[in-house]
């Protein structure tokens, strides 16, 4: 038997695989079973200078992503020995990973890719894991799809459990059971749960924990969290609150843009005594690629450094130029406050795991995005159920 500890991208994948190739699996989560629709009631987001998003429940942050499913960090992964590209393209399949139709974009990601293209900046449109046919286009992909037309690991979770995987919830996993370099379980609640084949995918922000209390080194000043804001300015009557979210794409080498809408901006426009209603909003993401010198311990911190600083800078000019092109006010613009949506690089590959993911302990993996080696400043989640797969190959060999 084998034990998975956190159902997200990378937990729900092991599960799944796993249990496709007859193995029989006890999928353990902290948090409650949810349906997709009341995901935003499940956040539990951590202050820590730069606020890092989260939610705690079965499939993960994956039920509040915005179904965004592009490559990244492969130049990366293959330096560090693993080639992921038979993995990338079984889970694009898997996930039926496509650019939406016209119909599916609204017209503030149509102002902000034409803007954007007037001033020069490659614009394309971002792959999604979204089934356009079942879309309301409500705006609704970061609280919780209610027409379950996004992917999310809850799929996953699914699939095993058809197979026969045994999902336990409510139960948060307390210690890795490891007995003379073996693998022998975890316990929650003081319940053990015993296998000699355990996989760790409980987030960048729990698993380094874990590992360090079963004596499994990791560094304590490694986490990224992808840093960004949202910048945005009022253009009446826009109704850009009801776009897919991040529904283009125009890279940097540094940074991303996306065309975003938060109920932030509304509320420091107020701060400002600006009036908009959120249908007046448009706004514009910019994600970087931040330095991993945050901390996971006993308290986890996050701040900004000097050059992530001058990175968010030059993208909050070039998004508002793009803004400002788009038809939006510039003395009506604000930004949010400073957020994190992708923590990882807590456990890297070649520090706690090598690069088949198994760590010192025999029989004990970590998937999830704790083993990157580097801020995607992109949404990670395909590369994390790529990584499962890869890593349960491994298992089943």
């Amino acid at each position: 038997m084998v034990i998975v500890v956190g159902s997200g991208a990378g937990g729900a994948t092991i599960a799944k695989e796993l249990s496709d190739r007859g193995m029989e699996v006890t999928l353990i989560e902290k948090g409650p079973k949810i349906d997709c629709k009341d995901a935003f009631k499940h956040y539990s987001n951590v202050s820590s200078g730069v606020e890092i998003l989260r939610t705690i429940c079965l499939g993960g942050t994956t039920v509040v992503s915005a179904g965004s499913g592009m490559r990244c960090l492969e130049k990366e992964l293959k330096q560090a020995g693993i080639d992921l590209s038979e993995e990338f393209a079984e889970a694009e399949r898997e996930l039926r990973i496509m650019t939406l139709p016209e119909s599916h974009f609204g017209e503030g990601t149509k102002r902000i890719m034409s803007a954007a293209d007037k001033l020069g900046f490659k614009v394309e449109p971002m792959p999604k894991f979204i089934d356009s046919e079942k879309c309301k286009m409500d705006g609704r992909c970061t609280l919780g799809c209610p027409e379950d037309a996004k992917w999310s690991a809850l799929n996953f979770v699914q699939d095993a459990e058809r197979k026969g995987a045994r999902i336990v919830t409510g139960m948060p996993v307390d210690e890795i059971v490891v007995k003379s370099g073996e693998v022998k379980g975890v316990k929650s609640k003081g319940k053990v749960f015993s296998s000699d084949l355990v996989v760790l995918s409980a987030g960048a922000l729990e698993t380094p924990r874990l590992l360090k209390k079963a004596g499994i080194h990791v560094t304590n000043q490694n986490l990224f969290v992808d840093t960004f804001i949202t910048v945005g300015g009022i253009a009446k009557g826009i109704k850009f609150d009801t776009d897919i979210t991040m529904n283009a794409l125009i890279r940097f080498e540094d940074f991303i843009l996306c065309p975003h809408f938060s109920k932030h901006l509304a509320e420091r426009m107020a701060e400002r005594g600006l009036k908009a209603s959120q249908e007046d909003i448009l706004g514009i993401m910019v994600k970087i690629k931040d330095e991993a010198v945050g901390e996971v311990d006993a308290e986890i911190r996050k701040g900004v450094t000097n050059r992530d600083a001058t990175i968010i800078s030059e993208g909050a000019s070039i998004a508002g130029s793009i803004l400002e092109e788009a038809g939006a006010k510039p003395f009506t613009f604000v930004s949010t406050p400073l957020r994190g949506a992708h923590p990882g690089g807590t456990a890297k590959i070649g520090v706690s795991v090598d690069k088949n993911l198994a760590t010192e302990v025999s029989g004990l993996y970590v998937a999830d995005a704790s083993v990157l080696p580097a801020a995607p400043g992109a949404p990670p989640i395909l590369t994390i159920v790529a990584l499962a797969k890869y890593v349960s190959r491994i298992i089943v060999m």
